[in-house]
């Protein structure tokens, strides 16, 4: 089989959002190089767990991947870490998770492009993606219709299209995120970026690779 590479992520991932650039830059650089976006399931609480929990730990951390990637949080997402009291928020992978496999089925070559916007969405413009309504804006830039979108994300065949994706990263032994990997064949995958990896460093590894597959 052609290589292909296999992205995990988190929509709830910090680095994720400093890394989705380095990713578009990727998939427009090698339009012929398949990319399927898994969702890590990264915070998946039995019982939510308010933002305040965390926001001591983001607060100290977004500084360090604004100054590594040059990437910039919104003030209305920074609301939320500097207000934690106040915010409304509770943390969950899941329904971004399941809004990426919506779109997936409809528009498998743009999986990185509407990763890239859900994380915008919440790190950029402050929407909570445990809302419904955080992902309707981006409904009318993919003409997808509210009532074919609305149905599927509280479908369970789609949760559990989510959930496969999760236990699909804990079968590559994914523990952080981002990570990519180049899909040789059915059983053959090679780490090339574990964290944030700027794009010189990313595209030379996967040259590397591509050129170990294809000799001469």
């Amino acid at each position: 089989m052609a290589a292909s590479l296999i992205y995990c992520y988190d929509a709830y991932c910090g680095w994720c959002y400093a890394f989705s650039k380095v990713m578009q830059q990727l998939a427009s650089d090698y339009p012929e190089i398949p990319i399927e976006v898994f969702s890590g399931g990264m915070i998946l609480p039995e019982k939510p767990v308010p933002l305040k929990v965390t926001a001591d730990y983001i607060r100290q951390a977004y500084p360090k991947v604004e100054a590594l990637s040059g990437i910039e949080f919104g003030a209305d997402y920074l609301w939320h870490i500097e207000n934690p009291d106040l915010s409304d928020w509770y943390p969950n992978s899941e329904k971004p998770a399941i809004a990426l496999c919506i779109f997936k089925e409809i528009y498998p070559d743009k999986q990185v492009a509407f990763a890239a916007d859900l994380q915008y969405a919440l790190y950029w413009e402050g929407r909570d993606l445990t809302d419904d309504e955080a992902y309707r804006h981006l409904l009318e830039k993919y003409s997808l219709s509210e009532e074919y979108f609305y149905t599927r994300i509280h479908d369970e065949a789609y949760k559990q299209l989510a959930h496969d994706e999760f236990e699909n990263c804990r079968q590559l032994q994914v523990t952080g995120y981002p990570c990519v990997f180049v899909q040789n064949s059915e059983v053959s995958f090679t780490l090339i970026a574990r964290g944030y990896t700027d794009y010189a460093t990313l595209q030379e590894r996967l040259q590397n690779v591509l050129n170990e597959n294809n000799p001469g």
